[in-house]
This record gives structure tokens, sequence and C-alpha cells, in this order.
């Protein structure tokens, strides 16, 4: 079962109070949800959104107890703003982002994620999208394979991998996720393999982001996250790599000079070293916070920014 990851900052940062209503966007298996929903009690209210509807099943499930508090959607939280209006739920308390790929996505070889293991190239979250990783790297010319791989995976090696994956395919296209780490290994100089992790790491990130549309899909959220907020409500956000987080801050800080609110983290949060050695995973979970103000751009009563 996946882990989430700093559960007990993330429903304190979260403000979480009970009778409060909430949205999960990236519900999972139902972790952080069923956090929130101890500490919000018999009063409180989560919408939980995720575009994966094998987590989806797990989460509902563990979130039985709270029978009809919870509601369960098989969504894209870029919708957000369309899926509250429909479900007639609002103002929020708070909205959480869970950004990671989870252990189900990784572990699973027929998901196409992991470079450790053999599978289809798949690499969709909603399996029904029709868009897949072996769909960019056989049907893209290599100037734009080699934008995605540097501009979503900052891969030094972006060009050289793309030329690699192009003169590949031409003998036979890529099928599955060994064929696109080897046409990597082959254009990685042999020093580089050596050092910085995975030589297959950056570019199936990239891919990753690249078919599922994750920041675009990210940008869009953020503000409709903060508009669902009622004066006093919260919007967090767990990243696990550099774009994501950026955007994150980025967004934040226009809001809080719009005089949207306040951002309660000048620096992310991170995993304690306990929570990193359990879960390797979570190290490089990065945790940060908006609080939506009122008309004047006040943060409710409360609230206070952190610098940990």
């Amino acid at each position: 079962m996946h882990r989430p990851v700093m559960v007990a900052q993330v429903v304190e940062l979260l403000g979480v109070k009970p009778g409060g209503t909430y949205v999960d966007c990236t519900v999972g298996e139902g972790g952080h949800a069923a956090a929130i929903m101890d500490r919000a009690g018999p009063g409180g209210r989560l919408l939980g959104l995720d575009w994966d509807g094998e987590a989806l099943a797990v989460a509902r499930e563990r979130l039985a107890p709270w029978g009809s508090a919870v509601r369960l959607r098989q969504e894209p939280f870029s919708r957000l703003a369309e899926i509250l209006a429909e479900e007639g739920m609002g103002p929020l308390d708070g909205v959480l982002f869970d950004l990671g790929v989870s252990s189900r996505h990784l572990d699973d070889p027929t998901r196409g994620f992991s470079y450790q293991h053999e599978g289809p190239l798949d690499m969709r979250m909603d399996r029904r999208q029709t868009l897949t990783a072996a769909d960019l790297v056989n049907g893209l010319g290599e100037d734009d394979l080699a934008f995605i791989i540097a501009r979503y995976g900052e891969e030094r090696w972006a060009r050289r991998i793309a030329r690699s994956i192009v003169e590949r395919r031409a003998r036979s296209p890529l099928r599955t996720t060994t064929d696109l780490v080897a046409a990597i290994r082959d254009a990685i100089p042999a020093p580089a393999r050596r050092k910085g992790g995975h030589p297959a790491r950056r570019t199936f990130q990239a891919l990753r982001i690249a078919v599922n549309r994750e920041l675009e899909q990210l940008e869009q959220a953020l503000d409709q996250a903060a508009d669902g907020c009622r004066p006093g409500g919260r919007v967090c956000v767990i990243s696990f790599h550099s774009l994501e987080d950026r955007i994150v801050k980025r967004r934040f800080l226009v809001l809080a000079r719009a005089g949207r609110g306040t951002v309660l983290t000048r620096r992310p949060l991170v995993p304690g070293p306990e929570e990193v050695r359990e879960n390797p995973r979570s190290r490089s979970a990065r945790l940060r916070g908006f609080e939506v103000g009122d008309e004047g751009g006040q943060p409710g009563p409360g609230s206070g920014a952190t610098t940990a």
C-alpha cells in the first residue's frame, strides 16, 4: 500500500478543524483523506478527486467508515471549480494536493512508470485517456522529444537522448520501458551514467509529465483552489520535484501580491529524518501552504507563516 508522506504536517498546516469542509485533489488510496476526516470529526465533509480509478477503489474502501460525508470522483483536479459547482460544495476550509507518483504506480510494471521494471510504455495516470508514452517516443520528432526531456526532466543530455530514441525507433518501435532505458543508456556518456542516480530517471519523469499534462493542470487548479476557499481557508501542496515546487511557490506569491491572502511557508516544510528512514521515497517531498484572506487580503484568525 502507498504510504502518504508528511501526514501530521499536512493536517497541521491545513489547519483541519472539527466540522470543516475539505477537498483532497489527489486522494490516491485515501491516506491523507483519512487523517483529515479523523481531525474533522463527525461534522466534517471531504471531496476526494483522483484520475486513477484503481486508486479510488482502494480509497473508497478505506474511507467507507465516514459514509456519505466523503464523496469520491474520478476527475482531474484541473476541473476543480466545475466539480465543486456540480457537487454544491463550498466554501471550503482547505484544499490539498499531493503531487507525487504513488508506490502503486511505480511498483506495477503494467503501468509503465518505472525504469526499474519492464512494462509497456504507458505512463497514463488515467487509463481512459488515449495518449501514452509510446505515442510520444515513437511519434514525435527529435526536436520535440529533446524539448520535452530538457523542459520537464531538466536533463543535460536531452538532445543526445532524443537522437538515440529516433535512431532506435527507425529500426523498430520502442514498445517497453526496457527499450527506452536502453536508448537512454546508449546516449549518455559512461562517466555521467555512473553518478547522479539512474540515468533514465529524468527522461521518465519528463515523459510522464508530458503524457498527463501535469504542470498545466497544476497551474489551472491552484487558482481554482484559492477561489473555492472561505477567508481563512488553506491550500496546501506537496511536490516532489523542482518544476512543481517552483510553480507552487510562484503562484502563491502571485496570489499574495494580488491581496488574495498570505503565504504560510516562506520555505517549504520537509519530512523529518525518521520518516525518510522509514519511507525513502518521501525524501524529495516539499510542502507549501497558502491561507486565503478576506476581500482585503487579510488572513483569517490564528494564521501565521512558518519558516521551518
